[in-house]
Formats: structure tokens, C-alpha cells, sequence
């Protein structure tokens, strides 16, 4: 995946740092050559003979080595890598890079380079949210570096919130992106993903809804991603990050996903992940309905909403070149699909068990049952994510791109 590209990476200061030796790890599993320059404030979290001994080569911690710019230089460091990764990017380093400051190594090295920075900046939820940080990010966003993170989470401070440093296969997948996104297999071509439930309102406060997490969309959205389409995802609420390197779009109700899913066309590839409610109440109350005593239980008129997948199948100048759907049932799964098949008009659709023992609404791991015109092809229980490049490399290899 990443086989000859050469990685500098930038460790600055924050407890964060213990990860940055997992993404060293992960991105010579994937082939990458990994140099490492590491921060005074990083050394005293990590300790440079633990980077280099995951690198395997020298890593640079002076700006004034009289070895160091002897047998390298700091200009030449800056460039001769395709990418510079700085992980984590404590709010300092980042006001550092947004100030165009060069007072140390790791600062000369960003300021110097001529090639591509991404960031996964890593702080405490109130430097994160303080608008100075929110400005440098703007202003480094302006300035064509990438950002991937930060997650929400508990941190070593003991807050809650913002600014947890992206996990290291989150970081691997934004660097694989990049390099992906000009060479991968489906480079050129657009793609639309649904991703998790939607919310129908009843009143102000209550809505109809379903158990979907969104976590099976997101992944096939990253996957076609990591293969170089270029994505949508349009997306009910869900309790995920936003996946990097990609376009995302948050929306409510069935009404609104159809308005988002039309407007991103036209595409190449569909695939409708989303688990869409099937109704709408008719008439949703401006106000939160309360309950009295001796009032009759208030009855719900339903209007059946608009069917995205359907929709995005009918034949026309917009159709994408591979619709995909889901059949979410709880038994007679494959025969149901295969009637939601011939019903909706798609290409495919991957059908799986929802029941509540299997699992699979809110878990980690699917079995799919892919159902196409030619038959039907039994999967292996698969994480989501291998799911997701399972269907992708399955789109490469038999769908209307193959060569």
C-alpha cells in the first residue's frame, strides 16, 4: 500500500507521543521507509533509541548537530521525504507552523519543505476549542495541510472531549489516501455512500429512529477513499469522526439524505449503507406533545418516505454506473434481498442479519450474503472495515471498471 514512499515523521510533546511509535509500526507494516525527528518536549515522552529502533534509522533531534546537517542538512531532511506527518501536533507546534517559525529542528524542517504536511493535532479539550487554535488551523488549512482528528474522548487529564490524537491506522489511512488518491485503481471516478439511520421527528424532543451506528458506511466510504474515488458521504447521525480525506455530509431525515445523495451526483459508484427509516410522521407537532391525565395515547399518522436507493437505480444521465444497496433483515435474509433486488433495480445488493443476538447493529464485525443477478456469494464473518475493502476491491474486479 505504501511500499517505497518515504515518511518524516514529526513527534512533538504531549502523551499522545506513546502513539507515534504504534504509527511507526503501522506504516512499515505497509511498506513506508520511516525517518523520525523528534522535539524536545517529544523526548520526554518517548525516547529517541525507542524511535529509532522501530524506524531503524538516526533520528534527528538538533537543529545546530554539527553531524546531523553534515550528513543530511535540514533542508535536505525536509525533502526527501513524499510526506511530512507531525503526530501528535501539540497547540504549540501547530502556532509555530501558523507563525512561520524555524527555532528548531522540527520547525525549520516544516518550514523548509516543498512537499505535502498532515496533522493530527493531539491537546486538552480547552486548547483545542480556544479560538487561537481554531485560527492556526485555519490559517494552516489555507496553507494546504491536512489535518486528520482530533477524536473525542477521555484524556490523561482526566476531561472529556476533543482532542484525543487520531488513532494510528486512522492517521495510516489519511497518508494512504493522499498517495492513493492520484494512483489507486478507482483514481478519477466519484462515489456516493449512505452511512447510518436517520432521525424522524415526532415533536421537538422525540423522533423514530433505528439501532444503525453508521460504522459498516463509514468504512466502505474510507475504503473507496483508500482506492483513490473521490467521496461523498452523506451521513445520519452517528456517534463517529469524520473520516479523513473525503466529503462529508450530515443530515437528519430520509428527506433530507435524498436532497444530499441527489445534489452529489453525478457519480460513478452508489452505494446506499444507510439504514433509512421507512416513515416519516406526517405531521410532526411544533411543539413537544405532553401527557395528561385521562387524555386518549395520541396517535401517529405515518407518510412513507422517499426511497434513496430506488431513486438513485432508476435508468437516466445521472444513474451512477454501480448502484449498491443493503438488506438489513432478521431472517429470510438472502430471500429478501434478493426480492429488494429485483424491486429496487440496483446492481447488488449486500445483504445481513440484523437480529439483536447477531450483533451487528452497533458491533465491529458483519457477515455478508453479496446478492447479484449471477447468484448469491456467501462472505466470511469480516470486521467492518475488511468488509469495506472487501466490497471495493470486489467493484474493482467485477463492476463496470474492470478492465
Amino acid at each position: 500500500m505504501l511500499r517505497g514512499k518515504r515518511v518524516l515523521l514529526i513527534i512533538s510533546g504531549g502523551i499522545a507521543a506513546y502513539k507515534s511509535l504504534d504509527l511507526i509500526r503501522r506504516l512499515r507494516e505497509r511498506g513506508a521507509d520511516v525517518r523520525a525527528v523528534l522535539t524536545r518536549a517529544g523526548e520526554q515522552f518517548v525516547t529517541p533509541l525507542s524511535v529509532s529502533a522501530l524506524t531503524e534509522d538516526k533520528v534527528y533531534t538538533d537543529l545546530f548537530s554539527l553531524t546531523d546537517e553534515a550528513e543530511m542538512g535540514h533542508i535536505q531532511l525536509s525533502r526527501n521525504a513524499d510526506v511530512l506527518v507531525v503526530a501528535p501536533a501539540s497547540a504549540d507546534i501547530l502556532a509555530r507552523m501558523a507563525a512561520g517559525m524555524a527555532n528548531d529542528l522540527a520547525t525549520t524542517v516544516l518550514l523548509a519543505t516543498d512537499k505535502p504536511v498532515l496533522a493530527a493535532p493531539a491537546m486538552n479539550v480547552r486548547m483545542w476549542q480556544h479560538p487561537a487554535t481554531q485560527s492556526n488551523l485555519e490559517v494552516l488549512r489555507d496553507r494546504g495541510v491536512m489535518i486528520v482528528g482530533p477524536n473525542e474522548g477521555d484524556m490523561a487529564c482526566g476531561e472529556y472531549g476533543p482532542g484525543r490524537m487520531a488513532e494510528p491506522l486512522e492517521i495510516v489511512a489519511e497518508v494512504s489516501n493522499f498517495f492513493q488518491t492520484a494512483s489507486g485503481p478507482l483514481a478519477g471516478r466519484r462515489a456516493l455512500v449512505t452511512s447510518g439511520p436517520t432521525h424522524e421527528p415526532i415533536d421537538p424532543v422525540r423522533y423514530i429512529a433505528n439501532r444503525s451506528s453508521g460504522r459498516q458506511g463509514h468504512a466502505i466510504a474510507m475504503a473507496l477513499a483508500e482506492a483513490g474515488a473521490e467521496v461523498t458521504l452523506v451521513t445520519g447521525p452517528v456517534d463517529l469522526p469524520e473520516p479523513p480525506g473525503l466529503t462529508t455530509v450530515g443530515v437528519e431525515t430520509a428527506r433530507e439524505m435524498l436532497a444530499a445523495c441527489q445534489s452529489a451526483l453525478p457519480a460513478d459508484i452508489a452505494v446506499c449503507a444507510a439504514a433509512v427509516a421507512d416513515w416519516h410522521v406526517a405531521d410532526a407537532a411544533d411543539q413537544k406533545l405532553k401527557k395528561a391525565d385521562g387524555q386518549a395515547t395520541p396517535t401517529l399518522a405515518l407518510s412513507e418516505n422517499p426511497d434513496i436507493l430506488a431513486t438513485l437505480s432508476k435508468s437516466g444521465p445521472e444513474r451512477p454506473a454501480v448502484v449498491i444497496g443493503f438488506a438489513a433483515e432478521t431472517e429470510d435474509v438472502v430471500a429478501h434481498a434478493q426480492a429488494k433486488l429485483a424491486r429496487k433495480g440496483c446492481d447488488w445488493i449486500l445483504a445481513n442479519d440484523v437480529s439483536p443476538a447477531v450483533g451487528t447493529f452497533g458491533g465491529d464485525r458483519n457477515t455478508i450474503h453479496l446478492v447479484s443477478p449471477d447468484g448469491v456469494e456467501d462472505w466470511p464473518t469480516l470486521t467492518k472495515r475488511d468488509v469495506g475493502r472487501r466490497l471495493v476491491q470486489t467493484i474493482i474486479e467485477r463492476g463496470p471498471f474492470a478492465e
